[in-house]
């Protein structure tokens, strides 16, 4: 699974019937180093999303055989998928450790 930020929808004139309930998204995929930029030079990639990722949402998604495996036995013609929307993402700092509480 990868970290990516939606960037668009992708419409079809006519969908494969398996695709209805959700949508088509453009995901450009982030590295570590780009998250808190929020913007990275891979290329776009349409993910398959039924949570309703809006645009500049940062979410997980996986690819290849993960992606058809929610949907399993059923089929669905995808190469990607949103399998999550990150509300929030904490990266610590390095050489810096989280302060603990008692």
């Amino acid at each position: 699974m990868r970290l990516g930020k939606t960037i668009g929808t992708v419409t079809l004139v006519e969908a494969h019937p398996s695709l209805r309930g959700g949508s088509l998204r453009m995901v450009v995929p982030l590295a570590a180093s780009d998250l808190e930029a929020g913007d990275g030079p891979a290329e776009p990639l349409v993910a398959w999303d039924d949570l309703g990722a809006g645009d500049g949402q940062l979410v997980a998604f996986s690819e290849a055989g993960e992606a058809a495996q929610p949907f399993y036995p059923d089929e669905k013609p995808i190469d990607a998928y949103v399998a999550a929307i990150i509300d929030r993402l904490d990266i610590p700092q390095p050489g810096k450790h989280p302060r603990r509480t008692a």
